[in-house]
């Protein structure tokens, strides 16, 4: 018992240490762009209301709940335990298990089903672009591009007693290496590669 007491008292020591987490930085920063109060009144009218069943969860929740979801690629069961294991994300969300448990995974689920059934994730995503672009922030896509050395042997000692003419010599750092260059390209809709 003394060995967990020990624990507990380093833990909370700890505390005074920390730092904030990318992760909370960033859901800062979302706090403070996305205009809640727009999205909150877009959605109330379809969100259901208290009656003799089960109550509903908290709009905001709800919506914070999608959000996280999009942002961090989580699945319904995932955002119902990443609720479990991650104060960060239950603070940002609004969710107190001292008051109520997370939002499960069914209702997540159904909240989803909601927004796609009266076609607000597009009015929503319109909604944040508009505030955004208000505040002067854009937001577009774009292009990821690797470009990766396939090595090849600068060896003279062929058939024909020549290098490869369709390889290269070229310096990365400090160091030469001889081959091809291959560059992948990724877009939000599709993925190539070219030898070059």
């Amino acid at each position: 018992m003394a060995h967990f007491q020990q624990t507990l008292a380093s833990q909370m020591s700890f505390a005074k240490y920390g730092r904030k987490s990318k992760r909370e930085l960033f859901l800062d920063q979302m706090n403070q762009v996305v205009p809640w109060s727009e999205l909150l009144a877009l959605v109330e009218p379809f969100y259901p209301k208290a009656g003799n069943g089960r109550q509903p969860v908290g709009l905001a929740i709800m919506l914070r709940t999608y959000f996280l979801q999009q942002w961090f690629s989580l699945s319904d069961p995932g955002m119902e335990e990443a609720f479990y294991e991650s104060p960060v994300l239950r603070r940002f969300a609004g969710v107190d298990l001292g008051v109520a448990a997370a939002p499960d995974e069914t209702t997540i689920l159904r909240f989803r089903h909601l927004l796609e059934a009266h076609d607000l994730c597009g009015e929503m995503l319109m909604t944040v672009n508009r505030y955004l672009e208000t505040k002067g922030i854009r937001i577009t896509t774009g292009t990821i591009v690797d470009a990766t050395i396939i090595h090849a042997p600068s060896s003279t000692k062929n058939s024909s007693g020549e290098r490869d003419p369709e390889m290269h010599q070229t310096k990365k750092g400090n160091q030469w290496y001889f081959g091809a260059r291959r560059t992948s390209a990724w877009t939000a809709r599709r993925r190539w590669c070219t030898l070059s």
